[in-house]
């Protein structure tokens, strides 16, 4: 049997064929259109889903179940999303509305993150481990927690693990979610690349230079990776924005430990392409403040491995 795995973004659906070992056999995206009726969404879902099925010559009769990764806070038990910030969704029964256009046996669906951490789990970084935390670093700070390998969604409703809107900073930079100082305001890369702005504001003010603003130039804008390829080239500047966008995270990440302890945390998101010059003194913050730094066992620090197919391995691995 096979199962397909939908992974529902503000931007694209992307849609993967995978085989009973999560491997993904098939795959294709499509643009969400998200300003549109939710239900038009919907239906070009389920049509890149059928158009992948027959074109490896499959009927519905063979797809197990079909599992859906959206953002917002996604009710598992009822099939309903119940709120999205950047989709048009409210209390909208994704699964009953996609068993319209295809009639597969099943539909399972969860929050984005909550399935991205479950597919690390189960043939990811943290493989082989029943209880470990995801984290990925992008206009946000997704998280996903799972708790003897099962995701961990909330107990009085299903908006849980919302580990970015855990505040680091009491009163500090103002966040997308309402509070001020959030862990996501400070840790992702919108965070980092709104801490480089800031920085070359300061610096142009004071008429200091620095390879901040060749870089800049370069890319032809500031983002995440401004700050970090300065640092490498030596500029003083770059490096202060790195070492204090890796200190705020370090401080987020081992609250989380020191919740958790799982025994893997795995970070993902396109910061991680900074390899070691991220994680070398990320780990070594941690090490030296985490609650349990004494112990013999302690939880492993790693970078998430499936990349952007992490979506969609966890959405078809949800009824596993």
């Amino acid at each position: 049997m096979y199962t397909i795995g939908v992974d529902l973004g503000g931007t694209n659906i992307a849609i993967g064929l995978c085989d009973s070992e999560l491997k993904i056999i098939d795959k294709g995206s499509v643009p969400t259109k998200a300003q549109r009726e939710p239900e038009l969404i919907i239906k070009d879902m389920a049509a890149l889903a059928k158009t992948i099925i027959e074109r490896n010559k499959l009927t519905l009769s063979d797809i197990e179940y079909v599992g859906i990764a959206a953002p917002g806070t996604v009710n598992a038990k009822t099939g309903i999303i119940e709120y999205a910030n950047n989709l048009p969704f409210l209390n909208f029964p994704i699964a009953d509305i996609f068993k319209s256009y295809l009639p597969v046996s099943k539909v399972i669906i969860a929050n984005d993150a909550n399935a991205a951490a479950l597919a690390e789990a189960l043939v990811g970084a943290a493989k082989g481990t029943k209880n470990s935390v995801m984290i990925t670093l992008g206009t946000g700070v997704g998280g996903g927690v799972i708790i003897d390998g099962k995701i961990f969604d909330g107990g009085v409703n299903c908006a849980g693990a919302e580990l970015g809107h855990t505040v680091i900073v009491a009163g500090g930079r103002q966040c997308s979610c309402g509070r001020l100082g959030c862990w996501e305001a400070y840790s992702s890369a919108t965070g980092l690349t709104n801490m480089t702005n800031e920085k070359m504001h300061e610096l142009k003010l004071k008429g200091v230079d620095s390879l901040l603003f060749d870089e800049a130039e370069k890319a032809g804008k500031v983002s995440a990776r401004t700050s970090f390829n300065a640092m490498r080239r030596g500029d003083a500047a770059g490096k202060e924005i790195v070492d204090r966008y890796i200190f705020y995270l370090a401080e987020g990440i081992t609250n989380m430990i020191n919740i958790f302890q799982p025994e893997v945390l795995s970070i993902g998101g396109g910061v991680c392409n900074e390899k070691e010059y991220l994680t070398k003194p990320l780990i070594a913050l941690v090490e030296r403040d985490q609650y349990t730094r004494t112990n013999k066992s302690k939880a492993k620090i790693v970078t998430a491995t499936l990349g952007n197919d992490a979506g969609i391995i966890g959405a078809a691995g949800l009824g596993k």
